[in-house]
């Protein structure tokens, strides 16, 4: 009896292993696809010969896309599914790869450029809305924090492909390759860079074909059986019917409208779910990334280009995620969500406080980026993703989340526009220390407003804010 009831956990293990790592593929394409632009630009900014306004237009186009993709993706979830939207984000991403590789012209590749931005706007809403569905209870927050750390992945992913493109294409400069290997990888390297990324965008199509769909939404339109046949490939039978009861005891008769997302009951999670995407975008890790190189080169760190540089911080990135995957099922969300945003804010305030004295040469700066990175990575950036796909009803999440999801990428519009007005008028301490705030003022909305959900079934959630 023990041997089948192992035989049987080790297949339900395999099975949400395999399901995660595959909705997962739609975090590292997110992360690939905003952060291989960094190596991109100057070259393409040499070869079109782009004005400030145009370099501007190419960078913002993927965030456009972004904000299109959002707009539509949470309805179209609710109504269609998570794994159709979550296909469709696949080939956008793969229609962007190759479109990009090919493009003939500048408006080609913006219109490219657009349609990758598209499939990252619904790969931020529904691959976490997936994973938190699929998931039991006991390990939500870790599955989920999987996405996040794919995103660092795709970031990690797409600087050492960068770096590694850009040394091949200058190592075999002088020679012949042939036409279309001479174009793609040493004339015009930014093709590859970008094509690249058709490989994961397969990959993850292909996957998806071999996915379920999420159980609770299938019982919630409906489809019982089917719901419950999956719910039983990742626990046990009794549970899964005691799941397939819960979740259709809190199911409405209607079907989830945006009117009900603005509901009394709802203006607490709702707003939650919009200050947590709000605060990770205001907490300054644009910033750190973006200038991360510049610091470690000032701090006397020999760094050969700033490709390198970015690797160092990916890699930091990467490694501090894992922390969240560890921890989040174990200490719970507001734990590691209060200590991260205070790490966050002293680690803000005394990277200020180096520039405000002049001694940005010092290993103390260093530390200081390190260990913001750090309290970022396991806390303020994956927990975002953890609580605000956890704190709507099925109904309306999608929905809800989208709106979550459109409110990060708006402040991360913000926060590029204001950023370098912050440093070129008030200077890099000023910046720092209303970053500092920012996480401060994080910490304290978490403390105040955001419940426990460690352990608890989403239906389970569901009934703090209906006051059961």
């Amino acid at each position: 009896m023990n041997q089948k009831l192992s035989s049987e956990t080790k297949t339900s293990a395999l099975f949400l292993t395999g399901v995660t790592i595959i909705a997962t593929l739609g975090g590292l394409l997110f992360g690939f696809d905003m952060a291989v632009i960094s190596g991109v630009l100057p070259f393409v900014k040499n070869q079109f010969a782009l004005s400030a306004a145009t370099e501007g237009w190419f960078v913002s186009s993927a965030l456009i896309g972004c904000i299109i993709g959002v707009a539509f993706s949470g309805d179209l979830s609710d109504r269609l599914g998570r794994k159709k939207m979550l296909m469709l984000s696949a080939v956008l991403f793969l229609l962007s790869a190759v479109g990009s590789a090919l493009s003939s012209g500048f408006t080609l590749l913006i219109l490219a450029r657009m349609l990758g931005g598209m499939g990252v706007g619904v790969a931020s809403i529904v691959a976490p809305l997936y994973i938190s569905e699929i998931a039991p209870a006991q390990i939500r927050g870790r599955l989920v924090t999987f996405y996040q750390l794919a995103i660092t992945a795709g970031i990690l992913v797409a600087y050492l492909t960068n770096a590694g493109l850009l040394n091949f294409s200058l190592h075999y400069k002088g020679d012949s390759l042939g036409k279309i290997t001479d174009l793609v990888l040493v004339k015009e390297v930014w093709r590859s860079m970008l094509g690249l990324g058709a490989i994961p965008a397969l990959l993850f199509f292909i996957g998806l074909c071999f996915v379920p769909e999420s159980p609770r939404w299938l019982i919630q339109n409906g489809k019982t059986d089917e719901g419950i046949a999956i719910l039983s490939k990742i626990t046990d039978q009794a549970t899964a019917l005691d799941d397939a009861i819960l979740i259709k005891n809190t199911q409405s008769q209607e079907k989830g409208t945006y009117r009900e997302i603005f509901a009394p009951a709802m203006r607490k999670p709702l707003l939650i779910g919009l200050l947590l995407p709000l605060f990770s975008q205001f907490s300054g890790i644009n910033a750190v990334i973006y200038y991360g190189p510049r610091i470690l080169s000032d701090a006397g760190i020999n760094i050969s280009n700033a490709l390198l540089g970015q690797i160092i911080f990916g890699i930091a990135n990467f490694i501090f995620t894992l922390i969240a995957i560890w921890k989040v099922d174990k200490m719970g969300r507001r734990p590691l969500y209060i200590a991260g945003a205070l790490g966050a804010t002293v680690c803000l305030f005394f990277t200020g406080v180096c520039f405000y004295a002049g001694t940005t040469n010092s290993i103390a700066l260093v530390i200081s980026i390190i260990l913001f990175l750090a309290c970022f990575a396991f806390s303020i950036g994956p927990l975002k993703f953890v609580i605000a796909s956890e704190i709507y009803p099925t109904r309306i999440r999608g929905r809800a989340l989208g709106l979550s999801i459109m409110t990060m990428w708006v402040a991360d519009t913000i926060v590029g526009w204001l950023t370098p007005i912050f440093l070129s008028s008030v200077g890099p301490a000023v910046t720092f220390w209303f970053f500092s705030a920012c996480c401060l003022l994080s910490f304290w909305v978490v403390y105040k407003m955001v419940p426990e959900t460690k352990g608890k079934s989403l239906e389970e959630v569901q009934d703090i804010w209906v006051g059961h």
